[in-house]
């Protein structure tokens, strides 16, 4: 992999990761469109993909570094009661949120791995993510009212917004687009549930990194010769991850009727592309 090749991947990874348009089927798709030099088997690759994570959770982690302060603050009983307990009620969300990815993604792993190589099913599985989107717009218009806070949300929020995210699994739905409907299917308003998806997020890309270290440490030889050119992919990708998160958040909170309509409708027109122009090589 060459060094501009790494860096148009981490810009790819970075902004998609974000974005409800799925990271996962457009590192497939896009890779094998352009015919960029990847070698996804070469034991270079994985300790490259988990440095893409570790910038793109660190950025998290920046950007939502308040939440991340006051929900420790919360747990280690610093400041006032109704502030504790909220922070306190926020974390336990959080942490009951992510507990069916953790299962199911154990579960799954194996049975459903074939399915990441094939850009054709994650073009298809691209079209589903659009009608996902636009399937979680009506049903959150049906409900009464205009949304809530994440204040608002009850533990049976939480687990349900935890299982729309497992729809990442399949190479093609987003893991954002999943847990952005959940929540809107639950009756948050737009900014709150990409809040909440986005918070999720940091501990779910943090922790596949994680998973993967002892794979990394066993082809740490091979991905030597490559070490700076992944950080430097890390890198941008960290702060391409950042800029889409402000850009995203800002834009959901000044868009709350039919904000996930645009990416519904290019996920399904990229999807159709790319089943057309890839058997053909182009």
């Amino acid at each position: 992999m060459t060094p501009l090749i790494a860096v148009l991947f981490a810009i790819l990874q970075g902004a998609t990761e974000l974005f409800p348009v799925s990271s996962l089927g457009h590192v497939v798709i896009v890779p094998a469109l352009l015919h960029w030099p990847i070698d996804q088997a070469s034991p270079s690759f994985l300790p490259f993909v988990v440095l893409l994570h570790v910038g793109t959770a660190t950025a998290l982690l920046l950007y939502f570094w308040r939440e991340w302060w006051a929900m420790l603050a919360g747990l280690l009983g610093r400041g006032a009661p109704g502030e504790v307990d909220a922070q306190r009620g926020l974390l336990l969300r959080l942490v009951v949120a992510t507990l069916p990815a953790v299962v199911i993604g154990f579960a799954l792993k194996k049975p459903i791995q074939h399915l990441f190589a094939s850009p054709e099913i994650a073009a298809a599985f691209l079209i589903a993510n659009g009608a996902v989107l636009v399937i979680g717009e009506r049903l959150r218009r049906r409900r009464a009212g205009n949304g809530f806070g994440i204040g608002q949300m009850t533990l049976r929020d939480a687990v349900i917004i935890g299982l729309f995210q497992c729809l990442a699994f399949l190479p093609g739905l987003s893991r954002s687009g999943s847990a952005i409907v959940g929540g809107l299917t639950r009756g948050l308003d737009h900014e709150a549930a990409a809040r909440f998806a986005f918070l999720m997020a940091t501990p779910v890309i943090a922790g596949a990194a994680v998973v993967e270290v002892p794979h990394l440490l066993h082809h740490a030889a091979a991905a030597r010769g490559m070490f700076g050119t992944a950080v430097l992919a890390a890198i941008v990708a960290g702060v391409v991850a950042y800029l889409s998160t402000a850009f995203l958040m800002r834009y959901f909170r000044n868009h709350d009727r039919w904000a996930l309509g645009p990416f519904a409708a290019y996920c399904a027109l990229f999807g159709t592309l790319s089943l057309i122009l890839i058997p053909f090589g182009a």
